[in-house]
Order: C-alpha cells, then sequence, then structure tokens
C-alpha cells in the first residue's frame, strides 16, 4: 500500500517554511505526497534584498511560480495550485482586494480542494490551524477551506461533479514556529556560548498567544537541509543571511530534531501521543465514499 498525504498551504513558499522536512522525509520513504497552494501569492512581498528588482516585481506571478516548482522537486512531491488571488495583507481598517481568496465564497473557494482530494485520494491531510498560523486571512481561509473539504469530500451529496467520493482518514494542522520552539533553540544556542538572535521574537511574543496543543511529533532532522534547500529555492522570499536561515542547525536537529502537528480529526483509532502522521492508517477499507 502507498500511503498518501496531502499538505493545504496559503502561498507558494508556505509549504517549505511549515513541515517541509516531514513532506521530504515521507516522500523519500515512498509515500505519495501533494502539495496545494491555494493563490499564487501574487500580492507578497520581494524579501530578499538581493532579487529585489523592478523586473523581479514585474514578474511576480510568474517567479513565483517557477520558485514553486523548484522547491517541489527539491522535496520530491507532487503539487497543484488551486487557482485563487493572493488576498495581500491590508493594513488595520482597509478592506479586503475585490476578487481575492479569503473574501471567495467558502463553497467556492473549497471546490477545487473537494476536487483534488477525490481526485488524489490522501490518507491524510495537513493544513493551518483557527488562526492560520498567523492572522494572514489567505491563511485563516486556507484552515476553513480544508477543514469544509475533508468533512464534504467523502459525502456524494455535496459537491456534485467533483469526482468520485473520497474520506479522508485524518487531518492534522501545522505546530510550526511556536514560542516553545524558539525558546528551546533560543536556550541552546546560548547554552553553547554562541549568540542567538532570537531573544526579540521572544521578547515580542504576545503573553496571551495561545499554544497549540501537539498530539503527533514527526522526527525528520536528517531532512532539514532539505527543507532549507527547498525554503532557498523561492529566492523572492527568503533571505539567506537573516532570519530563519541564521540559527545553527547543528543546535536545531539537537534541541528540536522533530515538525510537530496537532491531530483534529480521525475516522481510525490511533494512541496519542503519534511518531506518525500514517498511525493508525492500515489500508483503504471503508476510506472511499
Amino acid at each position: 500500500m502507498t500511503f498518501r498525504l496531502l499538505s493545504v498551504h496559503a502561498h507558494p513558499d508556505d509549504e517549505s517554511s511549515k513541515g517541509a522536512a516531514t513532506l521530504a522525509k515521507y516522500a523519500a520513504e515512498g509515500a505519495d505526497v501533494m502539495v496545494a497552494t491555494c493563490t499564487g501569492g501574487e500580492r507578497g512581498d520581494i524579501l530578499n534584498p538581493a532579487v529585489d528588482r523592478p523586473d523581479v516585481r514585474a514578474a511576480l506571478p510568474s517567479v513565483r511560480r517557477a520558485e514553486m516548482d523548484a522547491a517541489r522537486a527539491i522535496l520530491g512531491v507532487r503539487h497543484r495550485f488551486l487557482g485563487f488571488t493572493d488576498s495581500g495583507l491590508p493594513g488595520a481598517g482597509e478592506p479586503l482586494p475585490d476578487g481575492c481568496f479569503a473574501v471567495t465564497p467558502l463553497a467556492d473557494a473549497a471546490r477545487p480542494l473537494v476536487g483534488l482530494m477525490r481526485e488524489f485520494r490522501p490518507h491524510v491531510v495537513v493544513t493551518y490551524d483557527e488562526t492560520g498560523g498567523y492572522p494572514h486571512p489567505d491563511h485563516i481561509r486556507t484552515h476553513e477551506v480544508t477543514v469544509e473539504a475533508f468533512g464534504a469530500s467523502g459525502d456524494p451529496a455535496r459537491y456534485p461533479g467533483t469526482g468520485r467520493p473520497w474520506r479522508p482518514l485524518k487531518l492534522y494542522y501545522q505546530g510550526a514556529f511556536s514560542r516553545r520552539w524558539f525558546q528551546a533553540l533560543h536556550d541552546g544556542i546560548t547554552e553553547r556560548g554562541l549568540a542567538s538572535q532570537i531573544d526579540p521574537i521572544l521578547a515580542d511574543w504576545p503573553s496571551n498567544a495561545p499554544e497549540l496543543d501537539i498530539t503527533t511529533r514527526v522526527r525528520c532532522a536528517e531532512y532539514f537541509d532539505v527543507r532549507d534547500r527547498a525554503l532557498l529555492a523561492h529566492a523572492t522570499q527568503i533571505d539567506p543571511d537573516a532570519g530563519f536561515m541564521t540559527h545553527p542547525r547543528d543546535v536545531e536537529r539537537a534541541v528540536w530534531p522533530t515538525e510537530d502537528y496537532h491531530l483534529a480529526r480521525s475516522h481510525v483509532a490511533a494512541p496519542i501521543p503519534e511518531t506518525d502522521l500514517f498511525a493508525g492508517v492500515a489500508g483503504d477499507a471503508g476510506v472511499a465514499g
């Protein structure tokens, strides 16, 4: 049996910054892994000064598609754009752009993902929690759309015309970039007598920020280098000399060798805590609608 994993994201580069080592691990071990990207990232900023040029800004939609294809190849996964338009990140009081992903009615926004679930037939689906991981409207809409599609794809009465029904077995939320992760990494760096750049992040962390209940930790430190190469393929979004790219990888492997998830829904019995997203997935029986 080939396990199938579908990871649903808002923009190109999200798949490489959130759970990418897990995707690479399962793909290398023989699972069929698909990334679905809801938008093209057309309204994103260029975050790497080295490529912030007029020609890149003018061609940003096609550049980000090419970056996504390069990252997909590095991770060893399949990929599908779902065709929605990036909502951008409006300032306080500013309206969302007409026709963008975040204002698309839920049934319309979920329909392409239902179709993909029925075509790809994943056993496991991964996306963001209710907060979106951070409050970008496209991330929050991605959560809503994935939950809708997870519940609907196995029901033959819903979303007719999108293929033969298929019920995924498990739905997970990403646990990337928690305060606990930043604190452990900062402590590991400073305990080794190294300078940490994480202090400002911890200092600005809201005291009332929720922490996701982690049920599942996937050991994947040997794929952190693959994750990093996939991240760097998104050259418009990742500055190789700043932010996430600057902490020592040997320290990260030592203090936090896993990527973490919350099991939000399951149609199979699997003891918690888990170390495998496919725990309890024994076969296809009863999965098809």
